[in-house]
């Protein structure tokens, strides 16, 4: 009986270890693509949707895997909905002095 817990414990132990190291090579490659995007000419609201969105795929991994709200649903909504909401309100609120600037020519 005890062999057996012992065993399961262990791998559940080593199925979380690789389930972590899966999650933080995830975020990595992410990031990656986000440093590999800064190099390329593209224009900036292209670059402005990938990068928001390679973003909320990565808060979502953190979210879901580091901060343990992976089988957590109801707090996993509750948790990115709100941040979700601030972001875009941020984005609406600085937006619009962001190309006032540019249409002044500030650099």
């Amino acid at each position: 009986m005890a062999h057996e817990h012992a065993a399961t414990t262990t791998t559940h132990s080593e199925t979380s270890h690789r389930l972590y190291y899966m999650t933080w090579v995830w975020l990595l490659i992410l990031t990656a693509v986000e440093v590999f995007l800064a190099y390329e000419q593209l224009s900036v609201h292209l670059m402005i949707v990938l990068l928001m969105g390679i973003s909320i795929v990565k808060a979502a991994l953190i979210i879901a895997h580091f901060m343990h709200l992976r089988f957590e649903k109801l707090n996993l909504v509750f948790t990115l909905v709100p941040m979700m909401v601030i972001t875009i309100s941020l984005l609406a609120a600085f937006f619009p002095d962001s190309f006032r600037l540019n249409e002044l020519g500030v650099r």
